[in-house]
């Protein structure tokens, strides 16, 4: 079976294409369509994927907090999380590769040494939530203003509940009233004194984690009481809690909407990044698209990402699916059953499932992903656009999308600037024909690689 690794190379934060515009000419579009490929035969592969970019961030966050310099081993080396790296800098920590740091600190690692968090800068938040979600309480320990804004689809994301949270804890904001990028933050003179931020986090569970990032550097502590119908992603907030505790600061979720952090220290890491789940769930499809098997190596036993999920799924999907210590296995015969399921604590596999549900059998009907509108791109509409554009039959609902089986052909499945619509592009790629994904290098938003990681999955067939 082969091995398939990403590129190690440091990524320019500026790389990725901006969203496309509404009318390109047909050569422009034609020169960003990949043609994706048909798998021969069944596959047969292991596939490294690099470390979770939920992780990776909220790691680099916590640890430009802290007291004294952390190193995160192995961590995603992605367009998103190199806007955080950087974003991080420009508030006044140093984020540096291991190199010859100390013996047991590779190349690959990150060193990051916190200072004072200081104002005067811009920060580009690119299309990363976490960036443009987590740094604005950030910015609000400095006295001086920090500046916000990102690509043209980052304009159009939810930002009100953050905007809101920030004035609650003292600080300025400048957002022309529009509750969305761009915005600028200035914190207020002597620090932030904590205390009850009460928020709407219906849209997005980031904007509790932003809160809970920053909790311990109040000088009272935070509440974080959400007011609102129910919270989405709820595992990226166990996410961030644990993170917190890693880093010994206390923090009581015992009572359901409501988080209280303790003001204190904040102890450095030397933790080792879990491989992305949910970015991992492409190549698992693969298998059970195409047939085959394919091997994930790493996969923890037991984890907060929400991507975990999709053990059960591709089980009810019809794969086989075993974890065990040399990592996740899915083996798949091509054939697919739809599914009901309700994706509330991990809507970022809806795109990978629809693509599965295309292929399958039988309908599908999804459930509990209404805040899908509100992502990159909304996904819930670009997902029935792009499936019915190639023969096939899906359809929104008030909170989701119902998937019927119809037989598929190729043509362009565009991306909208979304790496988790290139990706279901790909899963369809393999057993439909021409398919055309548009903007594929979208997609080193998460995977620094993933078209040179797919022909490496796709070269590993059973003879």
């Amino acid at each position: 079976m082969p091995h398939v690794s990403p590129s190690e190379a440091h990524l320019d934060p500026h790389a990725e294409p901006p969203s496309r515009p509404s009318s390109p000419s047909a050569a422009a579009v034609a020169d960003e369509l990949w043609p994706a490929p048909k798998a021969a035969g069944p596959l047969d592969a292991v596939v490294h994927v690099p470390g979770s970019k939920s992780l990776t961030n909220r790691y680099l966050v916590v640890a430009a907090l802290a007291g004294r310099p952390s190193l995160l081993r192995n961590p995603l080396v992605s367009r998103d999380t190199v806007l955080m790296a950087d974003a991080l800098r420009h508030l006044g920590t140093d984020v540096a590769d291991g190199g010859h740091e100390a013996e047991g600190v590779g190349p690959a690692d990150w060193v990051v040494r916190p200072g004072p968090v200081t104002g005067g800068s811009r920060i580009d938040c690119g299309l990363a939530g976490t960036v443009m979600r987590f740094l604005p309480p950030v910015a609000a320990l400095a006295d001086s203003p920090v500046e916000f804004d990102g690509d043209d689809r980052a304009r159009e994301r939810p930002m009100g509940a953050v905007v809101e949270a920030v004035r609650q804890l003292g600080a300025t904001v400048d957002d022309g009233g529009r509750g969305a990028l761009p915005f600028s933050v200035t914190g207020p003179a002597g620090g932030l004194v904590g205390g009850t931020v009460r928020i709407d986090a219906s849209a997005s569970s980031q904007f509790v984690s932003a809160l809970l990032l920053v909790g311990a550097r109040t000088r009272e502590g935070l509440e974080v009481v959400h007011d609102g119908p129910p919270i989405p992603s709820l595992p990226h907030i166990r996410m961030t809690v644990e993170v917190l505790r890693d880093a010994g600061v206390l923090v009581d979720d015992s009572t359901p909407g409501r988080w209280f952090v303790e003001p204190g220290e904040i102890n450095p890491l030397d933790v080792q990044v879990e491989p992305d789940l949910s970015n991992a769930g492409p190549f698992l499809a693969a298998a059970a698209a195409a047939g085959g098997r394919v091997r994930v190596p790493g996969w923890p036993q037991s984890t907060t990402q929400a991507g975990d999920l999709l053990r059960d799924v591709l089980d009810s999907m019809g794969a086989e699916v075993s974890l065990d210590r040399d990592g996740l296995l899915v083996e798949g015969t091509g054939e697919l059953y739809g599914v009901d399921l309700d994706l509330h604590e991990a809507g970022e596999l809806t795109p990978v499932i629809t693509a599965l549900a295309a292929l399958a059998s039988s309908p599908t009907r999804l459930r509990g992903i209404a805040h899908l509108r509100g992502h990159e791109t909304d996904r819930l509409k670009a997902l029935v656009t792009e499936v019915n554009a190639l023969g096939g039959r899906a359809e929104e609902t008030l909170d989701g999308l119902l998937v019927h089986p119809e037989p598929l052909h190729g043509g362009v499945f565009r991306s909208y600037a979304d790496h988790r619509m290139a990706t279901a592009g790909a899963v369809l790629g393999l057993v439909v024909e021409g398919v055309l994904v548009e903007d594929i290098a979208t997609t080193r938003k998460t995977l620094p690689d993933f078209p040179g990681m797919w022909a490496a999955m796709l070269a590993g067939v059973r003879a």
